[in-house]
């Protein structure tokens, strides 16, 4: 028999005034509330209720045990409302990180909309292009593009992106443009640190696939500052949509190789347990699955 439950009939038999009363309240035999208080009397070591054939009476040590006994478990019920509360509804600082380009493009009106939707719920937002240890840093929840993150993480995949090999029309103009993968071998491609594939570029198309293996003369850990290069007529770049598609779009950057797939990224929201998830972390997730989903140009 746990000690919390004893506690719990105890409470109840003082409360109602006799053993047949508690177990009506808990729904449990009179035998059981008995079985319970004598647990806890062995338990303690000390008699509790002096007992009659016409009423209970508390001893000297019951009292005292009683009043303790009594304000543990208004803590304890009080504790567990909060709990609810926290499971039912969005509340407290909800710690989260995501890549820094992705977050400030993309994800900071989407924040900005949760945070007026739910707002109970503060933010506490890491930008940072490498992973971190969720667990280890304290955080709720990351948002990560790319492959699949690794084992021992839930994953929920948000949305998916292209990617696109691209250069600035000045760069084009001065170097040709690329006719086949093996041709990026002779240009100055401009590198994103925390690629998966590193410097292999893979792409497939005609001929099946192909991994190039490329160089140039710039490598950063973020992806906006290799875009800038590019659009200053540096290189070429291997990047999603979400971070190139406008220039694109604008003629700003132009596509090559366009009939050969480069590929797409998995955007995912990434936690540490399914289990007992908070309120705060399930309707974030929600929230931008369901705002990305509206991004139809990538």
């Amino acid at each position: 028999m746990d000690t919390l439950t004893s506690m719990k009939v105890f409470a109840a038999v003082v409360d109602t005034g006799s053993f047949a009363a508690a177990a009506d309240r808990l729904d449990i035999s009179r035998a059981m509330a008995s079985k319970y208080v004598a647990h806890l009397e062995e338990h303690l070591g000390t008699r509790l209720l002096q007992r009659t054939t016409r009423k209970l009476t508390l001893t000297e040590s019951g009292t005292s045990y009683y009043d303790r006994c009594a304000q543990i478990l208004a803590d304890i019920s009080e504790a567990e409302e909060g709990a609810v509360r926290h499971t039912e509804a969005p509340h407290g600082t909800l710690r989260l990180t995501m890549p820094v380009s992705f977050g400030i493009l993309h994800m900071g009106p989407i924040v900005s909309d949760y945070m007026k939707q739910y707002p109970d719920v503060k933010v506490d937002l890491l930008l940072n292009d490498r992973r971190v240890d969720l667990i280890e840093e304290g955080l709720d929840l990351a948002v990560r593009i790319g492959l699949m993150p690794e084992s021992g993480l839930i994953a929920k995949k948000l949305a998916s992106d292209r990617i696109a090999i691209c250069g600035a029309p000045e760069y084009l103009k001065r170097h040709g443009m690329p006719g086949t993968p093996a041709d990026l071998a002779h240009h100055n491609c401009l590198m994103y640190s925390y690629a998966a594939t590193g410097d292999d570029w893979k792409m497939s198309g005609p001929g099946g696939t192909h991994t190039v293996k490329v160089a140039g003369s710039l490598r950063a850990t973020n992806g906006d500052m290799i875009r800038l290069a590019a659009l200053g007529g540096v290189g070429l770049i291997r990047q999603p949509l979400f971070l190139v598609g406008e220039d694109i779009r604008a003629g700003r950057l132009v596509e090559v190789l366009g009939e050969y797939s480069s590929g797409e990224l998995g955007i995912y929201a990434v936690y540490p347990s399914r289990k007992h998830l908070s309120a705060k972390v399930r309707t974030f997730v929600d929230f931008v699955a369901a705002a990305l989903a509206l991004k139809s140009e990538w």
